[in-house]
């Protein structure tokens, strides 16, 4: 393991380590959390997304947990971890989309996810990209950044690190414009618990919107199939 601090945050870095998301939420239990820590690991044997499904994270990909202190629960904050994710991978020349609620894509494949969990005074944001190799997933189909750039994790994590501060702090009103800009499928069908709806965007609090007919429904947080 090895300790050093980067632009702000703490990071602890692992070869391996079963969850960079459970060592977080062990550091905010056992009181050792700071705002912004960061979790990295090369590999994780135990990575897990949302509604804990398995994350498979071989080496040569970006995974990390970065720990910070909130007053209160923020459900927009996943539009602004979503956009700093998507200029990251702007940054190395690529043109990806974010399909709600959290998935990065690029060409239409996952390239990146997040998990945002809360825990005492704080929130855990897993993010891992996939950047050397990318796995096969029967649901969807992957990517990886280095079929786009040539990329050093340690310039990634840099990047990724000055855009969460960025983001995280900007106002709602540039977070959801930038977010429509990148939104996948906007203004076309989408599927929703088995019904066809237009997807139309997001609302001033983080709800999606779309339209069924001639009404409109707010969706917070169920998933949408494109």
């Amino acid at each position: 393991m090895g300790n050093f601090h980067l632009a702000g945050y703490k990071v602890l870095s692992f070869d391996k380590i079963s969850s960079t998301q459970t060592y977080a939420h062990d550091m905010v239990a056992n009181g050792t959390a700071i705002d912004h820590t960061a979790i990295v690991a090369a590999a994780q044997y135990a990575g897990r997304g949302r509604y804990r499904r398995k994350w498979v994270s071989h080496h040569g990909n970006l995974y990390a947990s970065f720990i910070f202190r909130i007053s209160e629960r923020e459900p927009r904050l996943a539009y602004a971890i979503a956009v700093a994710i998507a200029e990251t991978l702007i940054s190395f020349g690529t043109n990806p989309q974010i399909k709600w609620p959290n998935d990065i894509l690029i060409d239409g494949a996952k390239i990146a996810g997040v998990l945002i969990e809360y825990a005492g005074r704080f929130v855990i944001v897993g993010i891992g990209i996939n950047v050397h190799s990318n796995p096969t997933v029967a649901e969807y189909k992957t990517t990886k950044l280095a079929k786009y750039a040539d990329v050093d994790l340690t310039d990634l994590f840099g990047r990724l690190t000055k855009n969460l501060d960025k983001w995280m702090t900007a106002e709602f009103d540039s977070v959801r414009r930038e977010w429509m800009t990148l939104a996948a499928g906007l203004n076309r069908l989408v599927k929703y618990r088995g019904e066809s709806v237009e997807l139309i965007g997001i609302n001033d609090n983080g709800a999606l919107v779309v339209r069924r007919g001639p009404e409109y429904l707010l969706i917070h947080g169920d998933e949408i199939l494109m």
